[in-house]
């Protein structure tokens, strides 16, 4: 389905150990950019003892807003591999911290990668997928004596009424799955003066 799209169902957590080097890795859900920061922010002041902090984020449905930090590791070892474990589960409205103690031995350009692949990748097993939908909400007046018409739409198509007013005028705030957005609005307009605010 078009409004499908995937993000964790709780927040993950995971450690390992690469060469020395210890990384401790968390999954977050977020909803939006600010959120993400904060928490990042959080993080570094938790691990302030620790060499690097370093953190990936994706945002909204359609997966188009990200940001990734490689937190002073050297350019595209930690942020991008971090970020592409995010992509490979096709997940959004997620954040993914890797906090890295160093433990004297180096791991070169690809066992950094390496590392924080696996440590994205352990934190976001332990969180879970779950399936989200983007919705789709409009507002439907019409008059009382249509309200029988309106409510069967409303019970068959499983909308959920966020607000309803019956009064003369009567008004219904309705959210429903955005792939049956057409469907729903086309039933509603059926019944006699119903007018769809969307």
């Amino acid at each position: 389905m078009g409004d499908t799209y995937y993000t964790i169902s709780k927040q993950g957590e995971a450690q390992f150990r690469e060469k020395m080097s210890r990384f401790i890795s968390f999954a977050i859900k977020i909803d939006s950019a600010e959120m993400a920061r904060r928490i990042v922010k959080e993080y570094q002041n938790e691990y302030h003892d620790s060499r690097h902090v370093c953190w990936a984020y994706m945002l909204g449905a359609d997966r188009s807003e990200w940001q990734l930090n490689d937190n002073g590791e050297p350019s595209g070892t930690a942020g991008k591999p971090i970020l592409g474990q995010i992509n490979s589960k096709n997940l959004t409205d997620v954040l993914v911290v890797v906090v890295r103690y160093f433990g004297g031995i180096k791991l070169g350009t690809p066992g950094l990668i390496a590392a924080y692949r696996e440590a994205a990748r352990l934190a976001l097993e332990d969180a879970g997928v779950k399936e989200m939908h983007s919705m789709a909400t409009v507002r439907v007046l019409f008059p009382y004596i249509s309200a029988d018409g309106v409510m069967k739409v409303v019970k068959a198509t499983e909308s959920e009424i966020l607000e309803r007013s019956f009064d003369n005028t009567c008004s219904l705030l309705l959210r429903f799955r955005e792939d049956y957005s057409e469907e729903i609005v086309g039933r509603l307009k059926g019944v006699s003066g119903v007018s769809v605010l969307e």
